[in-house]
């Protein structure tokens, strides 16, 4: 008895330690930023409302905190002379961190030094990063 329980055990080890692994399905979250929009114009100083939308976030994401940065994406070459896209991120400086995702909105200030631009974009970071629009910043 003590021996067919045995062997049933480890045909069950055995068996489980052959079935292949089934690779695990990685969600990636990217709400679309509805503001800023293109045409918006916000002044260095200024409070805005920064949003996105929220209607396919997976209730499991929704409390996942996220980060608003203000960044100027511009094209630089390589030494081929291969284009290449950099964003101009300022990691040090975040417009606004560690709000729910969930909420589909959160109010951030322009800094003041920000130099005027017409190719500014927020990044909304939570599961993945996320660009707005290019927008303008004037004085």
């Amino acid at each position: 008895m003590i021996f067919t329980t045995l062997l049933s055990l480890l045909v069950a080890v055995v068996t489980a330690a052959a079935s292949p692994l089934q690779p695990q399905q990685l969600e990636v979250i990217t709400p679309r930023i509805t503001s800023p929009t293109e045409s918006d114009c916000w002044a260095p100083g200024s409070i805005q409302n920064v949003t996105w939308d929220t209607s396919r976030i997976p209730p499991a994401f929704v409390n996942n905190t996220g980060m608003i940065m203000l960044a100027r994406p511009e094209t630089t070459y390589d030494k081929n002379g291969n284009p290449r896209m950099t964003e101009n991120l300022n990691y040090t400086n975040p417009l606004a961190t560690r709000f729910p995702i969930g909420t589909g909105h959160q109010t951030v200030q322009i800094p003041i030094d920000t130099p005027p631009n017409n190719g500014y974009v927020i990044v909304l970071f939570g599961d993945s990063g996320n660009c707005s629009p290019k927008f303008k910043i004037r004085k």
